[in-house]
């Protein structure tokens, strides 16, 4: 082949670095492998990434593995191609084949997208916001590096100082994902950690699954409390350890991530998750309590769904626990439900609020078939079936105090993966449970429980929920049963009584059920 003097061949150009060293780069025939090479490790990465993680990073191990191996892709994409493509090429590869891989997986924060409600918008930014968070960003900022790269090896000049910066971002989400969660340690009158107590956050392993709990205690010779949180989905770890301070002097509280729920949300499995299942777990995390603080029984508190599956566990094994508390109590979850529908459509009509008659109009009387959607919606106006009513100002400032934030994300018990899981598990783990709850009523199914039941009853409640509680009450038969009724509670009487909680449950529930004569 013929050359003009001092030219090199075409397709090919020459560069020359700062020590004279000759350097042939890519440009026109080896443009379409580059390419090429950079879609398939693009795919290749989606494609397994969606097969192992069809949620995306779950869990803080693997949001540093994609976070890594995303950067490591751009990186090495840029390096290939030696263009500014790689920035779109290959996030857009790797979410379509990742998107593709995970086809069939179910919940709100997998399914398609839904931009209609504030709900749905959430449910984008939890599932694929956080991953692209994750992957996405570092895969672009990756392709920028190896592109600096490229033209520093190549000799040509190279724009550092901007790279530098943006590198910094990797890093500092990197930094935070590698922050532990912890609980903070009980402490005695002399600021150090009191002797005798325990104060942590533990995995146990409950129906083949790793599932998270908290357990602190001034005492670990104290009688066992075990808390079942609401929703279902709800994590209620850092509120347990906030509100039932008090209680944690005079029993080992234990609160618990349910599988698909907050720490615990890596278990989520839609085909195995059953009320059926939900009960095995805490009758068998019972007896983990009960082997591992030397106890013959526990006692249960249940708030909300957890006053669901605290019932149907005592009514399978009364033999564990000493008796059963009941908060915000449920009992049949299908007809609750169409009475705030009616109640809400009624409060439509003669607030004239026609867009809110029309909106349930349009989902349907209960059970809803547009679940979670329709449920959120709802639960959104709950506030104008609520009485008025003044929680009491112990619970007001314990709560704002602490500086939770909302459902308690800002709680050292929860890393940066486990806040993303707070609320993407009460949305998916919600959808996966709630209709398969619809067939209960305790009315009919739990007329007898062979334990002594102690019922916590705010009269702010809705009375779709309140007027059922007070009905299964009246009918219950059990050895001791007795009702407690706040003016000033709603829903959740257990954390706005705290106070009024911690005195039942030392003077009459502990002589009742506990103590020697």
């Amino acid at each position: 082949m013929k050359t003009i003097l001092g030219t090199p061949p075409r397709g090919r150009r020459r560069a020359t670095t700062a020590g004279g060293h000759r350097v042939i780069t890519p440009v026109t025939a080896s443009v379409a492998i580059a390419t090429s090479m950079t879609i398939a490790l693009a795919v290749l990465a989606g494609l397994l990434t969606g097969v192992l993680m069809p949620r995306g990073p779950v869990t803080t191990a693997q949001a540093s593995i994609v976070l890594v191996t995303s950067f490591a892709l751009g990186a090495a994409a840029g390096l290939i191609m030696r263009s500014r493509w790689p920035m779109l090429l290959t996030p857009v590869a790797y979410a379509l084949a990742f998107e593709l891989a995970r086809w069939g997986a179910v919940g709100p924060t997998v399914d398609a997208p839904r931009l209609d409600s504030s709900y749905g918008i959430l449910a984008l930014l939890l599932g694929r916001g956080f991953h692209a968070l994750i992957a996405l960003l570092p895969m672009v900022i990756g392709a920028g590096f190896g592109l600096t790269l490229a033209r520093y090896l190549s000799g040509a000049p190279a724009r550092w100082l901007p790279t530098v910066f943006l590198l910094l971002l990797p890093a500092a989400l990197a930094l935070w994902l590698a922050l532990p969660a912890r609980t903070p340690a009980i402490l005695g009158a002399d600021g150090k950690p009191l002797s005798g107590s325990v104060a942590e956050l533990t995995t146990v392993r409950l129906g083949g699954h790793d599932q998270t709990i908290l357990i602190r205690g001034h005492s670990v010779d104290a009688p066992v409390l075990l808390y079942l949180s609401g929703g279902p989905g709800q994590s209620d770890l850092a509120y347990s350890r906030v509100l039932f301070a008090d209680l944690a002097k005079d029993f080992v509280v234990v609160g618990w991530d349910q599988r698909g729920t907050g720490k615990s949300y890596a278990s989520l499995d839609p085909a195995g998750l059953t009320p059926a299942q939900a009960v095995s777990d805490t009758i068998e995390l019972t007896d983990y309590l009960r082997n591992r603080f030397g106890e013959d029984k526990i006692y249960l508190l249940g708030e909300s769904w957890g006053s669901t599956l605290g019932v149907l566990a005592v009514q399978q094994r009364p033999d564990l626990y000493h008796a059963y508390v009941g908060s915000g109590q449920m009992v049949s979850q299908s007809l609750t439900d169409r009475r705030i529908w009616r109640d809400l459509l009624a409060y439509a009509q003669e607030a004239g609020n026609w867009k809110l008659y029309d909106q349930l109009i349009t989902y349907g009387e209960p059970p809803y078939r547009d679940v979670p959607y329709a449920n959120a919606f709802a639960m959104t106006h709950y506030d104008a079936l609520t009485k008025p009513y003044a929680p009491p100002q112990a619970y007001v400032e314990r709560g704002s105090s602490a500086g939770l934030g909302p459902y308690g994300i800002f709680a050292s018990e929860y890393n940066l993966v486990d806040k993303v899981n707070v609320l993407r598990g009460l949305i998916d783990m919600f959808a996966v449970m709630y209709p398969q709850l619809q067939e209960i009523d305790f009315r009919a199914d739990v007329p007898q429980l062979e334990v002594p039941v102690y019922l916590l009853d705010g009269q702010a409640e809705l009375a779709g929920r309140r007027d059922l509680a007070l009905e299964w009450y009246e009918r219950l038969d059990a050895p001791i049963k007795r009702l407690y009724s706040f003016e000033n509670a709603a829903h959740s009487v257990a954390f706005e009584q705290f106070e009024a909680l911690h005195d039942i449950m030392t003077g009459t529930v502990l002589a009742d059920t506990y103590l020697e004569p």
